[in-house]
């Protein structure tokens, strides 16, 4: 059975090396943070299921995303497609505050546990359609997005806060180009590839029809 370090020595073997992060991943047990069956997988650099026909993230790709947001402490960050929370936790310790979106109510619902039981106040867990974003809560310095889409949604792009990150995977759901986008003068400005990776479909008013 993998253990927490494990985890974090394969992502840094991945090209990961932000100090603040390193130490996010070693605080932050992603055992604590995946269905309770599924615990002894917890360490192990690859996706778990979770209910609704989702998946987590790969830690060392979750890990490589959150990176390239290149946060600092006190942002406002985004992110869409809550899961589990694991990577809200991540983001919570290294931004400001943390709006996580979840589309599915009883996946929401475990998020907020979640982060409660592990003491986690700044991040709150909304249900709802994340390609709308959260406008009152706008503008983000950070956007991230953990489903695909062939293009960011324009309310996304539009609640972004002059020159801040947003990283999402671009593509059609199987396997996608994972982009970080920084927000210039005349709009999102691709930087660069951050992997190649396959992840579900982004579902909502401006991605793919709901199911």
């Amino acid at each position: 059975m993998s253990e927490p370090e494990d985890l974090v020595r394969t992502i840094i073997d991945e090209g990961v090396g932000d100090p603040r992060l390193l130490e996010a991943l070693r605080a932050v047990p992603r055992a604590g943070f995946v269905p309770a069956n599924l615990a002894g997988q917890a360490y192990e650099d690859r996706p778990l299921p979770i209910p609704r026909g989702q998946v987590t993230t790969q830690p060392s790709l979750v890990a490589r995303m959150v990176e390239a947001l290149g946060l600092a402490g006190p942002e406002r960050v985004l992110e869409v497609g809550a899961g589990y929370a694991w990577q809200t936790a991540l983001l919570a310790r290294l931004g400001g505050f943390v709006w996580a979106v979840e589309r599915f109510g009883d996946v929401a619902d475990a998020a907020r546990e979640n982060l409660a039981r592990f003491g986690v106040t700044n991040a709150e867990v909304v249900e709802g359609d994340g390609t709308e974003g959260l406008p009152e809560h706008a503008p983000y310095d950070a956007i991230l997005v953990a489903a695909a889409f062939p293009t960011v949604p324009r309310p996304l792009e539009e609640q972004l806060a002059a020159g801040g990150r947003l990283v999402q995977p671009v593509g059609h759901g199987g396997r996608e180009e994972v982009v970080l986008f920084r927000k210039g003068a005349r709009g999102l400005v691709r930087r660069r590839t951050i992997a190649w990776a396959r992840f579900v479909r982004l579902h909502g008013a401006h991605a793919f029809p709901e199911q």
